[in-house]
């Protein structure tokens, strides 16, 4: 069978993961029976979350057995994006791929992720058209996707899809802390990069139970309004800030402005007026509010980054 060619030279496969230790030998098959129809080198980097099951143990003996396997284990669970991250920092390819532990998601679907960055894209997200979860996790899942397109104006129907590919210099500028890996692609659009989707297979879950809660579904949407405030606002906090203070000040200014009439002009009493003390306060917050706007752009400047995430082990 002849392979598939890529223009790419290298590829990095980065698979979180976190207590699924039934998956992980099927899953590493699965892998390099995908990958041997492509004519590209590659490595994988499991990167484990701090497991309590017996996933490192597992890990250790696939990448025994396969150099082309590597891992990195956290000393402690840190979360999805953290595990992103530090496996974009590892990675040695020119083009990335990720992807879930679990089995859902299918490593066939790497080669056209690829096909699909061939054609001039810098992020190409899967999408899971056909789902295999549970109803509730279906129509969560529909109303923060919808929420998400709105806010983000990205045509994409699949945000938190874990199977996505990306160049190599698209991962190396992704800072992503907290649940921003589901925003990843408005993320990458911010930084200028082109974002596209593909189709993707999903497959039921065959071993362990998923980690979706309603605490995920509520911290997804405080997420969203931090990547927007950051994406519109971060290295500009003035402009944020600095608005609110200016409506606040104004209004402030308007309501006293009456009041200074009321008692200059019609000679009436001030001191039993609840409306004052509210422009004066409305005066107060104004200027609180200009000034947090120029300490952030204090703190924008002299901005420095630095990682916290503790390795347990390199392998």
């Amino acid at each position: 069978m002849q392979k598939e060619k890529s223009i790419f030279k290298k590829l990095s496969v980065i698979i979180p993961l976190y207590n699924e230790e039934e998956s992980l030998n099927p899953l590493a098959n699965e892998i390099r029976k995908a990958l041997k129809l492509i004519d590209l080198a590659y490595e994988i980097i499991f990167v484990d979350d701090g497991s309590s099951d017996n996933s490192l143990k597992i890990i250790k003996e696939i990448c025994k057995t396969d150099k082309r396997f590597k891992y990195l284990s956290f000393q402690k669970n840190y979360g999805k994006s953290a595990a992103l991250q530090m496996g974009f920092k590892e990675a040695a390819g020119d083009v990335v791929v990720t992807m879930d532990a679990d089995l859902q998601d299918d490593p066939n679907e790497i080669i056209n992720l690829l096909k699909k960055l061939d054609e001039g894209f810098d992020v190409v997200s899967g999408w899971k058209k056909k789902r295999f979860d549970n109803i509730i996790k279906k129509l969560s899942s529909k109303f923060f996707n919808l929420v998400t397109r709105i806010f983000s104006r990205i045509k994409i129907h699949d945000f938190n899809c874990g199977l996505k590919a990306y160049r190599k210099d698209v991962t190396q500028n992704l800072k992503i802390y907290g649940e921003l890996h589901r925003y990843i692609p408005v993320l990458a659009k911010w930084q200028g990069y082109k974002i596209s989707e593909t189709i993707v297979q999903h497959h039921p879950r065959k071993y362990g139970t998923t980690k979706f809660g309603t605490s995920r579904f509520f911290k997804g949407f405080i997420d969203l309004l931090t990547v927007m405030f950051t994406t519109r606002y971060i290295r500009r906090p003035m402009h944020f800030f600095g608005f609110l203070g200016m409506i606040s000040f104004m209004v402030g200014i308007i309501v006293n402005g009456y009041l200074a009439y009321l008692w200059l002009i019609q000679d009436q009493y001030l001191s039993n007026r609840p409306m004052l003390f509210l422009g004066i306060l409305l005066i107060i917050v104004g200027v609180q509010f200009f000034s947090v706007g120029l300490l952030g752009e204090m703190l924008v400047n002299n901005f420095r980054t630095e990682t916290e995430y503790v390795i347990k082990e390199k392998g």
